[in-house]
């Protein structure tokens, strides 16, 4: 590398890092205050007021700011996963859900809706944790499939396992609403759709080591991941352990996805919108979108739930809903723009 593009690079991403860290917290801050009920500021924070006889303080605490939190936490999660999917199949498509994590997630999430176990004396919902142990099932098979002939991993053979499985998992999905109530069938439907409609903080702290440790693989990924993108030799040739990454990639943006889903649903375009409207702000280098991408995609989930509780007040959207009717156009609109590029 030069010696002018390494001072480059760091001003870069250190414009990008404040300009998006400065929007997200605004976001992020602003976002429990808003609502179809007004709030004080003064009287959420009045130690004179007993909580119990606090309303401000009950809605911002209890109703608004968990919600924020795992906003923040579910879309800076899907939307590194997305530019390290993107990455690892060189595919500009691709998305955290390609590969079968969310297809997992979701079948565990709806066996322990429809079978509900005796799971009360777990710390962690029951909803939230087969969610994550569907995700890790699922991505379990798609890598035993991808290394099957033990010629190292077939990111081919990925994305066709992870296609394949996500219509598999689909077709099983229906099969267990079958037996499903009509209670069970709304509380399904509900949560495919995408909702952070979280009450405690008990999910949201079961997430957090998993997205931690993934964030600190993230960490070790950009500079492999563009010479990834020139090719598997060139990258082998300039010292990538090639093997090495994929896996890392692989495991760190399931992991990352698996926790998101398990927190918030299956909530989609996240990981395709925003990493592609970052790389046209800030180029395609990296080591400036990941870190760029994961601040963008917190307050940008955090802004589009703010929208879902406020658009039809006082009835709330899921918040799946806002992201697809913005990301499905943006999506229609990147595969004609990749169309007519080729």
């Amino acid at each position: 590398m030069p010696a002018t593009a390494l001072p480059d690079v760091r001003r870069r991403l250190l414009v990008s890092t404040l300009v998006f860290g400065l929007l997200t917290l605004v976001v992020c801050l602003a976002a429990p205050l808003v609502g179809p009920t007004r709030i004080s500021l003064w009287r959420v924070f009045d130690r004179t007021i007993p909580f119990h006889d606090n309303v401000d303080a009950q809605i911002f605490f209890i109703a608004r700011l968990p919600r924020a939190i795992a906003g923040a936490m579910v879309g800076s999660a899907l939307a590194a996963s997305g530019v390290i999917f993107q990455a690892l199949l060189r595919n500009p498509l691709a998305t955290p859900f390609t590969l079968g994590v969310s297809a997992g997630a979701a079948l565990g999430a709806i066996l322990a809706i429809t079978f509900p176990l005796a799971l009360a004396a777990l710390p962690v919902p029951a909803v939230p944790l087969a969610s994550f142990a569907g995700s890790l099932f699922a991505v379990g098979i798609v890598y035993a499939l991808a290394t099957a002939r033990r010629l190292g991993l077939s990111t081919h053979v990925l994305l066709l396992a992870g296609v394949t499985l996500n219509a598999f998992f689909s077709a099983l999905i229906l099969f267990v609403q079958y037996f499903a109530d009509q209670s069970q069938t709304m509380r399904t439907v509900r949560w495919l759709m995408g909702d952070l409609d979280v009450a405690t903080y008990t999910p949201i702290l079961a997430a957090i080591p998993f997205t931690v440790v993934a964030f600190a693989a993230f960490a070790w990924l950009p500079r492999s991941l563009n010479l990834l993108a020139v090719g598997t030799d060139a990258a082998a040739a300039r010292g990538v352990d090639v093997l090495r990454t994929q896996r890392l990639a692989f495991f760190s943006a399931s992991l990352a996805t698996g926790a998101a889903v398990s927190l918030g649903g299956p909530i989609g375009f996240i990981g395709i919108v925003v990493p592609h409207l970052v790389r046209l702000l800030v180029g395609s280098d990296h080591r400036i979108v990941l870190p760029a991408s994961a601040l963008f995609g917190a307050g940008f989930l955090v802004a589009c739930d703010v929208l879902a509780r406020t658009l039809l007040a006082p009835i709330e959207l899921p918040v799946g809903i806002v992201t697809a009717m913005i990301g499905g156009p943006f999506f229609l609109w990147l595969l004609v723009r990749q169309g007519g590029k080729r």
